[in-house]
């Protein structure tokens, strides 16, 4: 799952048993939320103090997404669910630009690619 958030980009998917190698079992109870900027993993465990308590972001060096908190899947669920409850905006991409001193402008620049790349789905 691909999310794109006021307060940064992540993909989550769930975790692997044990030490999460590729060879471990997937564990359908755990959820890997991986980003590509620090930042964007730290702003969600400071939005989320009390669900993410105990993450602790580790790198992945020369991995596709370098940063991840491993979670419980209920905490996953419970910030999804909260950040639906908290939107407030009615346009994504300039509540995003809002935001930018905490998620870079090169994420804000980011969101408008992948806006335009995904308008290309539309069938007229």
């Amino acid at each position: 799952m691909w999310i794109f958030t006021r307060y940064g980009f992540f993909s989550a998917v769930c975790a692997r048993q044990g030490s999460g190698q590729r060879s471990q079992p997937v564990d359908t109870d755990r959820i890997m939320v991986r980003a590509r900027d620090r930042r964007h993993l730290e702003n969600l465990i400071a939005r989320f103090p009390d669900l993410l308590a105990g993450a602790e972001v580790k790198a992945f060096v020369g991995s596709d997404y370098p940063y991840r908190i491993f979670i419980a899947k209920s905490a996953w669920v419970a910030v999804l669910g909260t950040l639906g409850e908290e939107l407030d905006y009615d346009n994504f991409k300039s509540e995003a630009a809002r935001h930018r001193a905490s998620t870079g402008a090169a994420y804000v620049h980011a969101l408008h690619d992948v806006w335009d790349v995904m308008r290309s789905l539309e069938r007229v």
